[in-house]
């Protein structure tokens, strides 16, 4: 487990990417991984087997891809199929060579949210029976935990489950307005051997705040506007969603946060 910055290591950064441009820049502005998803504009699908075929191939064991595994927006407890998906899935990514999967999944529990913890145990063993790194792939619990009462709570029960790090905002829209559950979480995790990474509208004025409630590593989306395409004329819409532009990971702001997390006494 990478421990955090008060015991004396270095706090691992970690950039939410969408495309090989985007693990480069990534790279350069200092991430020690990236979460490689699809459709960032809905909080992150699974991406497709070549997206992380061609962003292995950019990252060149330089730093580690993680892959989400989320197989519809909308909520996070699933029926039967998207189980079934998301774990063939998980599979799949980790048989290619990714460094870790990022998985969750809820179930209803008598009326309230509870983690479906079946899922995520077999996640974890299915993902490392079809990995080349085996036990060294790590399993990842995502933002689904902050959907819960209590984010420490589920921290604590974590290990057993196969889950090396769990990515949360302590159950706050920001995670800078989350930091006393971040905190408890923190300590849960270190008692347990499991990493607490803080993520959600992370800027680099936070991040001092945010290590010093003792989370061990920092995740954020570093995205800005896309350029306009080059052309004009027409232009129609093909969905819902669609405003006609996209966003890109923004090196100079990746390089922001690693400068502030770096700067840390």
């Amino acid at each position: 487990m990478t421990a955090g910055h008060g015991d004396g290591h270095r706090v691992q950064l970690e950039v939410t990417v969408d495309s090989p441009a985007g693990v480069l820049a990534a790279a350069a502005g200092g991430a020690d991984r990236v979460e490689l998803c699809a459709a960032l504009e809905l909080g992150g699908l699974t991406p497709s087997p070549g997206a992380l075929a061609r962003c292995l191939e950019a990252a060149d064991g330089a730093l580690g891809v993680h892959v989400l595994v989320r197989p519809r927006p909308g909520g996070f407890v699933y029926d039967a199929d998207e189980l079934l998906t998301g774990l063939r899935d998980v599979e799949a990514a980790a048989a290619a060579g990714a460094a870790g999967v990022v998985v969750g999944a809820l179930r209803d529990d008598g009326g309230r949210l509870a983690l479906d913890g079946a899922f995520l145990a077999e996640a974890a063993q299915r993902a490392r029976a079809a990995s080349p790194l085996g036990a060294a792939l790590q399993v990842v619990l995502h933002r689904a935990v902050d959907q819960l009462p209590s984010v420490a709570a589920a921290v604590a029960g974590l290990a057993a489950l196969g889950v090396d790090r769990v990515l949360t905002s302590g159950g706050a829209p920001r995670a800078v307005d989350g930091l006393a559950e971040l905190g408890r979480a923190s300590a849960a995790g270190r008692a347990c051997g499991v990493e607490v990474m803080a993520g959600a509208g992370v800027r680099p004025g936070q991040v001092a705040a945010l290590v010093g409630a003792g989370v061990h590593a920092v995740h954020l989306s570093a995205r800005r506007p896309a350029p306009p395409s080059a052309g004009g004329g027409r232009r129609v819409s093909v969905g819902t969603a669609d405003d006609g532009g996209h966003a890109v990971t923004d090196p100079a702001l990746v390089a922001r946060v690693r400068a502030a997390l770096d700067a840390l006494p």
